[in-house]
């Protein structure tokens, strides 16, 4: 039988292999304004994160945006690099593949695949559904590494999966993890990683849940994203057994001059520091893996709003990253999606 270039990686062994295809947000590919221009540039034309007319918002994007953002982000990703393993988000990525990928392949063999994708950047999600067609992989999951469901990261995700699928002639079987805002083993490991900080440091007056802002108007159209936010944060509030007073909600990370998701972070840290509050913790449960947005714009700069108001002791809890009972979580996730898939 002939073999196509592209189709099956191993007629022989039939297409009955799972792929899992793993994928968060990106980064650029240095810390530079040339590749910040670039890495902006396809982020920010995505009209699932801008919703303006294509015309108007080219004009915008291309002649104001980018020429100012672009140096800006760039000193920012300054501050956070690594020497040696680049983008923090990438870096904290691929350990999650490997340990996922560990984790599926002891129970399952090489009957469970595992890539890994960037919605902006590299690896792009063409290059991680090639990777995975490439080994034999027939049935597909896609979880992208958004806790909470919203059109601006998970629906983005699938749009660039299903336009890349078009060019496939053998289009794989597909299943799609939307969100796990309240999944029991993600609820326990946020829980688990405070209890592990007041270990370390004894609680603070205030534990603040920063996520990622969002347009209010994307809201008020029904994304479902700002109910779910707070669905997370009551969750490990409950698990913590902690009193109302004691924690908040909050957005971080807004663009432009419309209203955003509130309260946002900056003036709530800096109404608690004027009001008294000494001492905070922010933990950001809407991202899987430490980035710009946590790493500089919350343990640096909102670090610099509550402690020049006033505060006077300022922790950010990390990311979940690749911690243990992270990766068995998503592993068990992925697991659960695949039923009936994995015993055939």
């Amino acid at each position: 039988m002939p073999r196509y270039k592209g189709e099956l990686a191993d007629l022989g062994r039939g297409w009955s292999r799972v792929g899992v295809l793993l994928v968060n947000l990106g980064s650029p590919d240095a810390p530079t304004p040339t590749a910040l221009r670039r890495y902006l540039r396809e982020f920010l034309w995505d009209p699932r994160v801008v919703e303006m007319p294509r015309p108007l918002w080219w004009l915008i994007l291309n002649g104001i945006i980018l020429p100012r953002r672009a140096g800006r982000s760039a000193a920012n990703y300054q501050k956070i690099w690594r020497e040696s393993e680049g983008s923090p988000l990438l870096a904290i990525s691929r350990q999650q593949l490997a340990g996922i990928g560990q984790r599926l392949q002891e129970r399952h063999g090489e009957h469970v695949l595992t890539a890994l994708a960037m919605r902006y950047g590299r690896p792009s999600i063409a290059e991680g559904l090639e990777q995975l067609r490439q080994r034999g992989a027939g049935r597909l999951i896609v979880l992208p590494l958004y806790p909470q469901y919203s059109a601006t990261t998970t629906a983005s995700v699938l749009d660039a999966v299903f336009d890349e699928l078009q060019t496939w002639r053998l289009v794989p079987e597909l299943r799609s993890i939307n969100r796990y805002h309240q999944q029991a083993g993600y609820i326990r490991a946020l829980a688990s990683s405070i209890r592990e900080h007041w270990q370390r440091e004894a609680p603070a007056e205030r534990l603040l849940f920063s996520f990622h802002g969002l347009p209010q108007r994307y809201l008020d159209k029904g994304d479902p994203y700002y109910h779910e936010c707070l669905a997370t944060a009551e969750a490990v509030a409950t698990e913590l057994q902690l009193e109302r007073a004691r924690w908040a909600v909050s957005f971080q990370s807004r663009f432009g001059r419309e209203a955003w998701l509130q309260p946002y972070t900056d003036k709530t840290l800096k109404e608690w520091a004027k009001g008294g509050v000494r001492s905070v913790e922010v933990i950001c449960p809407g991202f899987a893996a430490d980035c710009l947005e946590t790493l500089e714009e919350i343990d640096q700069e909102n670090r610099a709003v509550f402690l020049d108001n006033g505060g006077e002791l300022f922790h950010y809890i990390p990311a979940l990253n690749a911690r243990d009972d992270h990766l068995d979580m998503l592993a068990g996730l992925v697991e659960s999606h695949a039923t009936g898939w994995l015993d055939s």
